[in-house]
């Protein structure tokens, strides 16, 4: 999971940069400084639930967008169905 955070980071940038803002006025937007929202954006920091709703809500966007966009996977996607584990005599996938 060590990737996750800068691959949150690299998505935080790339929509930020798409919304043609600096990191001083997206550091603003989401109440936090400029020197930790671009540690956040390098992956060197690795933000708390709170703090990750904030980016998402200065970005415009739920969290899970965010999220899943990181993860490389569409949030638009129905979820999978869970199967019963084979221990249990259900079905394996």
């Amino acid at each position: 999971m060590s990737g996750l955070h800068t691959r949150f980071g690299a998505v935080v940038r790339r929509r930020r940069v798409a919304l043609g803002w600096s990191q001083q006025a997206f550091a603003d937007r989401a109440g936090l400084s400029r020197s930790y929202s671009g540690e956040v954006e390098r992956g060197i920091a690795i933000p708390s639930l709170a703090t990750t709703l904030k980016i998402a809500a200065a970005l415009g966007v739920p969290l899970s967008d965010l999220v899943a966009e990181a993860e490389g996977t569409d949030s638009a996607d129905p979820p999978r169905e869970k199967h019963a584990s084979p221990a249990a005599g259900g079905v394996q996938p």
